[in-house]
Parts: C-alpha cells; sequence; structure tokens
C-alpha cells in the first residue's frame, strides 16, 4: 500500500484511532496491530503474508533456540541455520533468475547449450514474483538472531511481539531497517503518552508527501524516465541534467518514505531512528554514507564490514578488500544485476581511495578545511555519487554505454532543461536542510500553532502536492527491493 494514496488515508484513519483505544489492552491491541500491518503488506498480494508470517516463526524459533542453547556449538548451528534460510529466502525471490542466467552464459562458454532442456528453468524464474519489502525485513530478521547471538538483547517475550515488529506496518515495505533492540520494547509495552508530537509528525508526513509527489514524481515523469530511457535521442546537456534529476529523486522519494514512516510512528506513539541526514552536503564519501540510508549503512558496517575485520584488518589492503566486498554485497543487495554491483564497486573503491588519500594528505599537514576547500570537495562528492547512480538506473551495460556517448555530445540542442526542471532539482537538492535536527524549532513552532493553523498549513500544502504534482502516483522506488 502507498503512503500517497488515498486507500492509505482511508486505512490510517481506521487504524490511528483503534489504535489509541485499544491502548490500555495489551494483548487485544498487539493482535489488533498484528492484523493491521498484515493486512497493510497483504494489500498488494495477500499471498505473501504467509512468507512474513513464516519469517516470524522461524525467526523467533531462532532466536529462543540461540538464547537457551547449552553450548556455543549449538548455538552457531542455529544461527547458520537462520542465515541461510533468510538469505535463501531473498536468494530465490530476488537472485534467482539472474543466477540461472549467469549459469547459462557459463555453460554456452564450454558446450553448445540444449535450449529445449534449459526452458522450464527459465519458465520458472521467470514465474517468480519478487515479494515488496523483502530485503528490508529479511535484514530486520537477521539483525535480531544475531543481536540474540551477540548477547546484545534477550529474546521478544513472545511469538506476537517479534512478529509485531517484524510487519509493523509504517516501515515495513522500504525502511528504515529498525532493529529490535530499538523497536520491540516499545512494541511490548506501548505506553500511552499524554502529549503526541504531532508537530513534527506532521511536518514530516507533509514534507514527505511534498518530496514524493512533487519532486520525485516530476522529475521522473520530466526528464529522468525519458532520458535513462533512450539516451540515443538526447545530448549531453539533457543526459547531464537527467543524471542530476535522478540523484535528487531517488533522494526525495526515498528519503520521503523514511520521513513519513517516521512521522506515522510518532502518531502512533513509537519512535524509530532517522535515515538521512543532507547526505549531498557531505564532504567526503565517507560522511556520504554516514548520511544516507543510514539504517542500511550501519546495518552492513555492523553485521558485515566489522565481522569482516573493519578497520582493524592486518594491512590496508586487507581493510580495502573488508571496504570492497562490503560494497559489492551492498550493490546486489539492492539488485540483482550487474550494474548494481558495478555501483557497490565504486563506492567500496571511492572509500578505499579516500581513505588512502586521507592519510597521505593527513600526514603532510594538508587538511582539507576551509570554505573553499569543502565547497571543492562536495562538488567532487556530489559528481561521484552521480556517476555511480548512472549505473544504478540503468538496467543493462548498454544502457549505461549509451549514457555516456550522450555525454559526449555537446553540440546537440536541450530538449528537456526547462526552467520548471532546472527549479525541481534546486528545490529538491534544498529539502536536504530539513532533514534531521535541522528543523527542530520548526516542528516545535508548528505543534504550538493553534489546530485551526495547523489544518489551514496542512490545507495549503497538501493543495500545493495535489496540484503541482503528476497525475497518478508512482509507487516508491525502494518498494522492489
Amino acid at each position: 500500500m502507498n503512503f500517497a494514496t488515498v486507500d492509505f488515508a482511508v486505512f490510517f484513519l481506521v487504524v490511528f484511532p483503534l489504535c489509541w483505544a485499544l491502548r490500555d489492552r495489551t494483548h487485544l491491541w498487539k493482535w489488533f496491530m498484528l492484523a493491521a500491518s498484515w493486512f497493510f503488506y497483504g494489500y498488494w498480494n495477500a499471498s505473501f503474508v504467509l512468507l512474513l508470517a513464516g519469517s516470524s516463526v522461524l525467526n523467533d524459533w531462532a532466536a529462543m533456540r540461540i538464547h537457551h542453547g547449552k553450548t556455543p556449538r549449538d548455538k552457531r548451528l542455529i544461527l547458520t541455520l537462520a542465515v541461510l534460510l533468510n538469505i535463501g529466502s531473498i536468494a530465490f525471490y530476488k537472485y534467482a533468475s539472474f543466477l540461472l542466467e549467469q549459469v547459462f552464459w557459463v555453460s554456452s562458454k564450454v558446450t553448445e547449450p540444449n535450449l529445449e532442456a534449459w526452458l522450464p528453468a527459465f519458465d520458472f524464474v521467470s514465474g517468480i514474483i519478487l515479494p515488496v519489502g523483502i530485503s528490508f525485513f529479511t535484514f530486520q530478521a537477521l539483525s535480531y538472531v544475531v543481536d540474540v547471538y551477540r548477547g546484545r538483547m534477550k529474546p521478544a517475550d513472545s511469538w506476537l511481539d517479534f512478529a509485531l515488529y517484524l510487519a509493523f506496518f509504517p516501515q515495513l515495505v522500504a525502511g528504515p531497517i529498525v532493529r529490535a533492540i530499538d523497536l520491540v520494547g516499545q512494541l511490548a509495552l506501548p505506553k500511552r503518552l499524554e502529549n503526541l508530537d504531532i508537530g513534527r509528525a506532521g511536518f514530516l508526513i507533509l514534507g514527505g508527501l511534498f518530496k514524493k509527489v512533487v519532486i520525485a514524481n516530476f522529475l521522473a515523469e520530466r526528464i529522468v524516465d525519458p532520458v535513462f530511457a533512450r539516451p540515443d535521442l538526447y545530448g549531453a546537456v539533457d543526459t547531464l541534467f537527467g543524471v542530476y534529476a535522478y540523484a535528487i529523486q531517488i533522494y526525495c522519494d526515498f528519503s520521503a518514505y523514511s520521513d513519513m514512516a517516521i512521522g506515522f510512528c510518532l502518531l502512533m506513539g513509537f519512535h524509530i531512528p532517522l535515515n538521512f541526514d543532507a547526505p549531498y552536503l557531505s564532504g567526503s564519501i565517507q560522511k556520504f554514507w554516514r548520511r544516507w540510508h543510514i539504517s542500511l549503512s550501519s546495518f552492513l558496517r555492523d553485521y558485515l564490514y566489522i565481522p569482516l575485520g573493519g578497520s582493524r584488518g592486518k594491512g590496508e589492503v586487507t581493510v580495502a578488500k573488508n571496504l570492497i566486498v562490503t560494497f559489492l554485497l551492498g550493490g546486489l543487495w539492492h539488485g540483482a544485476g550487474w550494474t548494481f554491483i558495478v555501483w557497490g564497486a565504486l563506492h567500496g573503491t571511492y572509500l578505499t581511495v579516500e581513505r588512502f588519500g586521507s592519510t597521505f594528505f593527513l600526514s603532510r599537514g594538508v587538511k582539507g578545511d576551509g570554505v573553499v576547500l569543502m565547497t571543492l570537495r562536495r562538488f567532487m562528492v556530489w559528481h561521484l555519487v552521480c556517476l555511480s547512480w548512472l549505473f544504478f538506473r540503468c538496467q543493462e551495460f548498454g544502457d549505461a554505454k549509451e549514457m555516456f556517448l550522450s555525454l559526449g555530445d555537446w553540440s546537440a540542442p536541450s530538449q528537456m532543461v526547462t526552467w520548471s526542471v532546472l527549479v525541481a532539482i534546486v528545490v529538491g537538492y534544498a529539502t536536504q536542510l530539513l532533514d534531521g535536527s535541522r528543523c527542530e524549532k520548526v516542528w516545535d513552532r508548528f505543534a504550538r500553532l493553534h489546530p485551526a493553523l495547523q489544518g489551514g498549513v496542512a490545507a495549503v500544502l497538501l493543495t500545493v502536492v495535489l496540484g503541482l504534482g503528476p497525475k497518478g502516483v508512482a509507487p516508491f522506488i525502494y518498494f522492489q527491493f
């Protein structure tokens, strides 16, 4: 179910009052919220609720077995089984077709393939439907089992508590990836708050709608989709600004979902972590990843990079290997395709070069501070990230090649770069200033307004969203991951 639709508005208008009406009857409240979350997830395809419920059963069982395990060996066996089954479910739904294509390609290089023998396998994988949000709730389940194994937390008191955590609808299909240690306790003993943070919640939800509908959808329709679909029809100016626009589109689209998820959680009395913090204002790739999709980058750091050895590896070569492996797998997490792997490889390479470069310059007393140098660093980071987005958005290397060829044709006149597109790019870039704690005073002031004024502000923003946004609401980009 898409946040930016009438269907979700009706759903939330039903769930919200009942969420608070049942708050004092904790057990009934949990069952109601679980049913609402499963309905939300199954609204697109009801059969996938069974997958979500099965994941709840499997990972709750694994965590309990690990917690009560008698020997370290028993605990490791259960952890290994849980990891294999969780990763296996993602591999089946998300990577079966990609893996089969690679096996077929390799086998075709060795011997002449029997196409009739391969057809049943290709027919089978072509019928696999990717469940929405499977990567997000599977990573949450994995973090829960691993944290129990590491002794960072105890298992949830009941299967119901864990199932509600895994299915909690505001952040279920596109994050943030909320760890059990941050949310299970809030859901297990929901508190009745005297004062809701309505100002912040309303600002995040309305701001998210604006970023999604007015900026992200507009840029997708006016320049991104046409340029990436047929780059051979456009010159360097259109292609360059198409890439810039996509960088803004994916930021506004994804951060909008995260902001709205945080806002809806606040309305129901729960707090989940920040997921974006002005990433394009970063002066280094390392800082970019501390500010972009924070829940994923911290997950990769804690559950992959550090277990590989992190920055404590034996020598800089080992550290570089850990970085590149982490981001290769991070790229593969985003999608089953070589362009996603290249995207991850680029960021792993950026971080490795940046790490070596920082060590080299700091040893010579060069810090890179100051307004001019910081501006240059941000300019460089922006363009390095945009280069990686080009591969992220292209489905095939042939498409990326056409984009690069178009970037070399500066003689072609611009067809797509209009004033409205330029304004949308600038406004979308500026919305980063609303990330994180930068708007605490704005939220507080909005919360202190008279309810009639709050409603008036909300009505104006909704009018702007409906008036300026394209017709229809496209799904959020990260629904497919």
